[in-house]
């Protein structure tokens, strides 16, 4: 009972230590914090999870990243292609922030931005 109490507080320490930092967080910091996060909760599924945070994450970084225009158009692209090619990659133990963000990267040169419909 103990080591419980003793993991539980080290893992408290690492999670809260992931939340200090800057603002606009990499993929893999987002991807990571998150899936602990949620995990922590007895409620939720390695697959919930996985979703939830590819689906936050993702449109995190497009929001950082996006023009004038605000099109999430390459946002739903990445989705789909994180969704169908990334998630495998997290374990309910261990995220794997690094495969899931090379992952993730490798979307984009699957989705452009020429989504927009052009009269």
């Amino acid at each position: 009972m103990e080591m419980m109490k003793l993991r539980a507080l080290v893992f408290v320490v690492l999670a809260m230590g992931m939340l200090t930092g800057k603002s606009n967080a990499s993929f893999k910091d987002c991807y990571t914090k998150c899936f602990i996060f949620c995990m922590i909760e007895p409620t939720q599924t390695l697959c919930s999870c996985t979703t939830h945070c590819l689906k936050d994450c993702i449109f995190q970084e497009i929001q950082n990243d996006v023009g004038e225009d605000g099109s999430d158009n390459l946002g739903f692209c990445k989705l789909g292609c994180a969704f169908s090619m990334c998630s495998g990659f997290s374990t309910k133990r261990t995220p794997n922030g690094d495969k899931v963000d090379g992952c993730v990267g490798s979307c984009s040169n699957k989705c452009t931005k020429s989504y927009s419909s052009s009269p």
